[in-house]
């Protein structure tokens, strides 16, 4: 079974009022979502997105079927949510999966939020992003620099509360201990580029980093929310190169919303 540690940071930003990320840190499933704040309550429909989610955490073994059923629970209880405010959001983690050929990593993403891995001193942006600007870009139209200021770089193609058929991505890697991830919203990379944000990831634990990625994305301008999970691989799945933290990166892990009934003391989930 595969052990984690984690640490989070969030933030309204520099200039937003309200919060619309919410975040899921409850072993085995990590996840951020960021509501759509155009269609009138993205705080709502992220809160819901991580609720819903989070009831798969205690089942065992937890297999991505599981997953997937979560998420297209999620997408109806957000259309059923909906009011005369349209509502959506996105969401992106990874779940930590039992198989018959051993532990594995499940990677899932709805929209543009997304999921990075730092293993030794490279990072990989493991998501594609669901978004208009993507699309230019692999079709040769935008390089990646231009659609960084791109007009329409926050319109998204895809997020729950978008229509009753759900599309999400998913990969499946290998857990291999040392690894550490890096879940966030669009505020953090919208403001940070690759190279910024590696070696702010690469801090001593994973709570350091979290603090340190939201710190400079607000530094940065902080024109949007902002949500940083970073997750360590502890234990189970393979030893391998990875960033060597191992045990020594781990830390106490906030308690969440205990009142769900779900959470227990290396477990968080929060909305804000």
């Amino acid at each position: 079974m595969i052990r984690f540690s984690h640490g989070v940071d969030t933030s309204v930003g520099r200039v937003r009022r309200v919060n619309e990320d919410s975040y899921l840190a409850v072993p085995p499933i990590y996840a951020v979502a960021d509501g759509m704040g155009g269609h009138g309550s993205g705080d709502v429909a992220s809160r819901l997105a991580v609720e819903v989610l989070a009831r798969a955490v205690m089942l065992r073994p937890l297999f991505s079927e599981a997953v997937e059923h979560a998420l297209a629970e999620a997408n109806q209880a957000i259309l059923e949510h909906d009011g005369p405010n349209r509502m959506g959001t996105t969401i992106t983690g990874l779940a930590g999966l039992e198989t018959m050929g051993g532990d594995r990593l499940l990677v899932f993403n709805v929209g543009d939020s997304r999921v990075y891995r730092l293993a030794g001193d490279r990072i990989e942006q493991l998501t594609v992003d669901h978004s208009e600007v993507q699309e230019l870009v692999i079709a040769g139209v935008l390089t990646r620099e231009q659609a960084r200021t791109h007009p329409r770089r926050n319109v998204v193609t895809r997020a729950l509360g978008g229509g009753c058929t759900l599309q999400a991505d998913q990969w499946l890697l290998p857990a291999t201990v040392g690894d550490r991830f890096l879940i966030c919203s669009d505020g953090l990379f919208g403001e940070l580029l690759d190279e910024v944000i590696a070696p702010l990831l690469a801090a001593p634990n994973p709570r350091q980093a979290a603090e340190a990625l939201v710190a400079a994305a607000n530094d940065a301008g902080g024109r949007d929310n902002v949500t940083a999970l970073v997750v360590d691989i502890v234990s189970g799945g393979a030893d391998g190169p990875g960033t060597g933290l191992g045990k020594t990166g781990e830390l106490p892990i906030d308690v969440g919303l205990v009142g769900l009934g779900l959470l227990g003391p290396d477990s968080d989930l929060r909305g804000r």
